[in-house]
């Protein structure tokens, strides 16, 4: 016999289907969930938070409970390239890797994807075709220098500059790698 532990996750929300609705910054998630733009069903997505993006990685714990006291938090998923810390509960998924500043498919999630989520299994789908993606991604790098970039102005100081530059991903510890520093 072996029990497995969810956090703070409800047992009725082990299993979600739900439709994207994406922020590219904390800030405005939090603002969305208060303006009551997330509704019951959808999956808050809230990219460019992860190591290279943010950068560093925000702690998420105010999006997480403003769903809560929205009373969403049975009824909507949060899905991060940023942080959780231990306060947090509900379906909250983060330290997504590869983050959207370094390319990774989190990036492509657009408002209205279908997105399932299977935390028994370990699973996170987004049901859009390879061909979709492919698109997505195609357009994304034609944006040329400003591809992989948020949607939102925010001063970032010298210091957070150059660890975006050098850091690795979340998965790998978001630690600097000054291997990756252009010479």
């Amino acid at each position: 016999y072996q029990r497995r532990v969810h956090g703070g996750v409800d047992p009725s929300c082990l299993n979600f289907r739900g439709k994207a609705k994406v922020f590219h910054s904390q800030d405005d998630a939090v603002a969305g969930i208060l303006c009551d733009e997330v509704q019951p069903g959808e999956c808050v997505f809230v990219v460019y938070e992860g190591p290279k993006g943010g950068p560093g990685m925000q702690e998420m714990l105010y999006p997480t409970t403003y769903i809560k006291s929205k009373g969403l938090g049975k009824s909507c998923a949060l899905v991060t390239d940023g942080r959780f810390s231990g306060g947090s509960s509900g379906l909250s998924i983060g330290h997504v890797s590869p983050e959207a500043a370094a390319k990774g498919a989190i990036g492509l999630v657009r408002d209205g994807d279908i997105i399932e989520i299977d935390i028994p299994s370990r699973r996170i789908q987004l049901v859009v075709s390879d061909q979709e993606l492919a698109k997505r991604r195609k357009e994304e790098e034609a944006k040329g220098p400003d591809a992989w970039k948020p949607k939102r102005k925010r001063s970032v100081s010298p210091a957070l500059q150059l660890y975006a530059s050098v850091t690795t991903s979340a998965s790998q510890g978001a630690v600097r790698d000054l291997s990756q520093l252009k010479r």
